[in-house]
């Protein structure tokens, strides 16, 4: 296993080919970039969306050299202010930009053995296993190409492609609207 800091891992989203596939299981995430636009969501002011542009740029991308883009968060119900915030300020443009991302209640996951780890799954053949810290923070990124690692997160992928229920969808059923 190689350990990263996150912008030398973000120099690997250029490695590979077919798909990319991000497992999120916090209720929270503390990111430098996110929290004025938090802290503008807290206080009902709009949302300045140039802050979303770098990652939708990189979405785009992807997508543009033909490759898949797919997401998916597992989530406490009642949500957190923090997933309200996500869901209605920033997967939106993520999904304009190309992102195929679905919502799992951490119930479900549950049922199907899943356990909260946050990973990146690059043409199953690569996996980069998030570190954070019970703050939210993200400390480093594990990579690896172990087989049995990588497999295990595409048995994972599978099951909660499987199940979630596609961004927009979720959003109606919890009444929740895009602000952005």
């Amino acid at each position: 296993m190689t350990v990263m800091a996150m912008p030398d891992f973000l120099r690997t989203f250029d490695d590979f080919h077919r798909q990319v596939f991000r497992m999120e299981t916090l209720d929270f995430y503390d990111s430098k970039g996110e929290r004025a636009p938090l802290e503008s969501f807290r206080h009902g002011r709009p949302q300045d969306p140039s802050w979303l542009e770098p990652w939708a740029e990189r979405v785009r991308a992807i997508k543009d050299r033909g490759a898949l883009f797919r997401r998916v968060h597992v989530v406490d119900e009642p949500l957190s202010e923090y997933l309200v915030f996500e869901m209605t300020c920033a997967y939106p443009s993520n999904a304009r930009a190309g992102e195929d991302i679905g919502i799992l209640p951490r119930s479900v996951a549950e049922e199907l053995g899943v356990p909260d780890e946050d990973y990146w799954l690059f043409d199953d053949d690569r996996t980069g296993l998030m570190a954070y810290g019970g703050d939210g923070v993200l400390r480093h990124v594990e990579v690896t190409t172990d087989p049995v690692i990588v497999q295990e997160h595409v048995r994972r992928r599978e099951a909660v492609l499987a199940q979630a229920v596609p961004l927009h969808q979720y959003m109606t059923e919890a009444g929740l609207t895009p602000q952005i």
